[in-house]
């Protein structure tokens, strides 16, 4: 069901770690495939990260096939999913119910949601599953509905808007956190002040960027910093101990993710970005 499981990490792990090991560890790719839905599964709050290109031919979201206790259960029976079409138009059907996505577009789904169907030709759905506790309502977002904020500048080449699709203020959930960050033309740097929040994990998905672009992803902790260099719809795992930024060879996009204990948008440990080496 998963095509690679992810194992927590130890940041003592990090050193004489090669860029390979980095790699293995951290960076999620290829989970876009037309006609699929490829998902992979992070011990980190138990992510379930994927991606659903559904083409031709809709797609249902696939049911357990283990253990054997839980063949055949409903993939969200105790979880909670945010969707995100990255791609052109396409629709999610939940129990019968059908939702119209846009690119950059997003849907909140409930614990207990039974059947999960994607459609759309052109569309890419971008998939990301924590553990609930209980349902919450099912909600479309668009950037319009999400909470904004502009941050930045040109001068400083990290101008941006910061759209929050799912927290407290604009679609309740039980776990999840997730928003998109859409770069302004010349700026390339992202979250920047940089910061570490101990309290929960988080997972970038990088996208808009042409094939010949690439991120260079800095994580790590503050004073033993490390990188990934990362393709278009490549998504990358970063741990609770570890810094989270980047900086790419054009403006671009991605989509944040957290989930832990608590859902405080604001619960970060700021650095200056003189204290990281």
């Amino acid at each position: 069901m998963f095509e690679k499981t992810y194992y927590a990490t130890h940041p003592d792990m990090m050193a004489g770690a090669s860029n390979q090991d980095l790699r293995d560890r951290y960076l999620v790719g290829d989970i876009f495939r037309a006609g699929e839905i490829v998902l992979t599964y992070s011990h980190g709050e138990r992510f379930i990260i994927g991606g659903a290109v559904p083409g031709a031919t809709p797609l249902p979201l696939p049911r357990h096939t283990e253990p054997e206790s839980a063949l055949g259960h409903p993939l969200l029976e105790r979880r909670e999913l945010g969707i995100v079409n990255i791609g052109g138009p396409g629709s999610v059907m939940l129990d019968g119910e059908t939702f119209t996505l846009d690119k950059y577009e997003s849907l909140y789904v409930p614990m207990g949601t039974e059947d999960v169907i994607f459609a759309g030709e052109g569309a890419r759905f971008y998939l990301l599953s924590v553990p609930a506790h209980r349902a919450f309502p099912r909600k479309k977002m668009t950037l319009a509905d999400a909470a904004t904020m502009q941050r930045g500048s040109l001068e400083t080449s990290n101008e941006r808007d910061i759209y929050q699709l799912v927290l407290p203020h604009t679609c309740s959930s039980a776990s999840l956190c997730l928003g998109m960050t859409l770069l302004k033309p010349g700026s390339v740097w992202n979250t920047m002040p940089p910061h570490v929040h101990e309290r929960r994990s988080e997972i970038y998905l990088y996208f808009d960027l042409e094939e010949g672009d690439r991120i260079f992803h800095y994580m790590g902790q503050p004073d033993a910093l490390r990188h990934i260099v990362m393709e278009n719809e490549q998504v990358v795992i970063s741990p609770p101990w570890s810094v989270h930024m980047g900086s790419g060879t054009r403006a671009y996009s991605f989509i944040w993710a957290m989930a832990g204990e608590n859902l405080d948008y604001e619960d970060m440990d700021v650095k200056d970005v003189c204290q990281l080496r």
